[in-house]
């Protein structure tokens, strides 16, 4: 039987959240640091995000080697967190879920004993897989756990999916969202039009994770003629590892926008500036120069430099910084003063590394 959302988790991934894609905490000698782990946690939900996403490429999918065996345990030091700071609001555990259909599985239950309530599964890794195969260990995964789908970009592991795999993936009972993260807007539109297609479109929330183009998606009303009549669709949230820093600011960013898009009226072209800011941030983070190479680092050097992470180590110790990234997140700071929240970590940082 499967474990579902409540209707108060429900309305809220529908009405939009900010779900962080949560980080790995390291010490220097490469081994999990569970007081900053527990840290971390902490600031998302004292930032006013509407979840965790813990077990997925942020959290580094090395956890998953036998020679770490980090899965369950840094799944189970967010439950403690979330359950232990009792948020004021829904607020939604999502696991990483990976592999083929016997993995993804196994992490399911083990998501489910710790509480989770959804599992965001990704495509990654299995291309020698057809479609067909990929949605029936989508339907399989979907029987014992709610289903964030994932649209992964092919330069990190990705691949390319046809419009009818996500118009058949849209009509799988228990998938109740679709993170898009191709970096591409014609494979978003397909997405988007699958989804609109399906009789499940109102039980399936859009969540961006297209780095290149947060703003946009969440300002962006699609609309399409299905069968006749128009059919509307919104990206309501994100789930991003680009939120996984400046958490608190990316909250007060949706909340405008939120706010933009109740008007109902002409949207202000100063927000595509701020898409703009926000995806040259993102830039910077995420090394798209060096084809996403030092990606996890940034948002660790970020979190470093705000005194959240002791350093920028992973469990690959190939996995650095890239050439130049240090001094573009230099340079993204100095031009964007107003997308960091190093205030706010400022003033709360002691309370959350408090035993």
């Amino acid at each position: 039987m499967r474990k579902d959302l409540t209707p108060a988790q429900t309305k809220a991934l529908h009405d939009g959240l900010v779900i962080p894609a949560h980080p790995l905490a390291l010490n220097a000698d490469r081994k999990l640091d569970e007081r900053r782990q527990r840290a971390l946690t902490r600031y998302y939900i004292a930032s006013g995000a509407g979840g965790v996403a813990v077990g997925v490429h942020s959290t580094q999918f090395e956890i998953r080697d036998p020679e770490h065996n980090l899965y369950e345990p840094v799944l189970r030091l967010a439950a403690e967190e979330v359950d232990r700071g009792k948020p004021d609001r829904p607020f939604l555990k999502i696991a990483g879920l990976c592999g083929p259909t016997e993995q993804a599985l196994a992490e399911a239950d083990a998501a489910i004993r710790l509480g989770y309530d959804a599992g965001l599964l990704s495509m990654g890794g299995l291309q020698g897989r057809t479609e067909e195969e990929l949605l029936a260990r989508t339907r399989a995964v979907a029987e014992r756990i709610p289903v964030f789908g994932f649209y992964l970009q092919p330069s990190v592991g990705g691949r390319i999916f046809s419009y009818d795999f996500w118009r058949a993936f849209a009509d799988i009972p228990g998938v109740v969202a679709i993170k898009m993260a191709p970096f591409n807007r014609y494979q978003t539109i397909d997405v988007v039009r699958a989804v609109c297609a399906s009789e499940r479109r109102d039980d399936i929330a859009l969540y961006t994770g297209n780095d290149d183009n947060i703003v946009a998606d969440l300002l962006t009303t699609y609309r399409f003629n299905v069968d006749g009549r128009t059919v509307e669709k919104s990206i309501v949230g994100g789930l991003l590892g680009h939120w996984a820093v400046w958490t608190r600011k990316a909250v007060e960013l949706l909340e405008q926008i939120k706010a933009a898009r109740e008007l109902g009226q002409l949207i202000d072209r100063e927000w595509l500036t701020r898409n703009v800011e926000v995806t040259d941030a993102n830039a910077a983070f995420f090394d798209p120069a060096h084809g996403f190479a030092g990606c996890i680092p940034g948002i660790h050097e970020v979190l470093r430099r705000q005194g959240l992470l002791e350093g920028t180590w992973c469990l690959n110790p190939h996995e650095t910084l890239s050439p130049g990234q240090a001094e573009e997140i230099d340079r993204v700071y100095r031009d964007y003063p107003h997308l960091n929240d190093d205030d706010f970590v400022r003033e709360h940082i002691m309370e959350w590394y408090k035993e």
